[in-house]
């Protein structure tokens, strides 16, 4: 039996598939989102003594840029996922939406995961002690600005469904050219 949506309109088994396939292409294609944040970001450079490990150049800013870099990256991916979304399905309804909104969040989180996993090694220390002394080597990629970053691509595909909706999608009949008898 259908559940009513929140317009009334009975949600039906296809939309919620249609949400669930949203979901399931949106978060694999955050295996894609990680492969071009490893390769595209900016890499923070260390460098040891033997007794300690330093940034390279104290005053770079690699670190944000590969933050930079993964919220631009993802405020693209979300866009487009938005707009995939609202081309297919121009009706809207609550199921693709949602699909929209939990596999951004899934996609971000296995395009962190991809990124982190296989870029450069977190164990620092035993990596500067294999490259040896003043031997110049790349900081593990990662993602400083947290979970903000991780919800750059969700809400980029939930504004650009929203805005493609609001100008382009169907109208809703107007009560008042139809008004109803008392």
């Amino acid at each position: 039996m259908p559940v009513p949506g929140p317009a009334g309109d009975p949600i039906t088994a296809a939309e919620v598939i249609q949400g669930v396939l949203v979901t399931a292409v949106s978060a694999v294609v955050g295996a894609l989102l990680g492969v071009l944040w490893l390769n595209l970001a900016p890499r923070v450079l260390l460098v040891s003594d033997g007794k300690g490990v330093y940034l390279r150049n104290s005053e770079g800013e690699s670190a944000i840029g590969a933050d930079g870099t993964f919220v631009l990256l993802a405020l693209a991916f979300g866009a487009v996922a938005g707009l995939v979304v609202f081309l297919l399905r121009r009706r809207g309804g609550v199921p693709p939406v949602l699909g929209l909104a939990v596999g951004g969040v899934l996609g971000s989180l296995l395009a962190w995961g991809v990124g982190t996993h296989f870029g450069p090694t977190s164990d620092v220390v035993a990596h500067a002690k294999a490259v040896g002394p003043g031997v110049t080597f790349e900081a593990p990629l990662e993602l400083n600005l947290g979970i903000a970053a991780l919800l750059a691509w969700p809400l980029a595909a939930m504004i650009a469904h929203l805005a493609l909706t609001a100008a382009f999608g169907p109208r809703d009949p107007d009560p008042w050219e139809h008004p109803k008898e008392f």
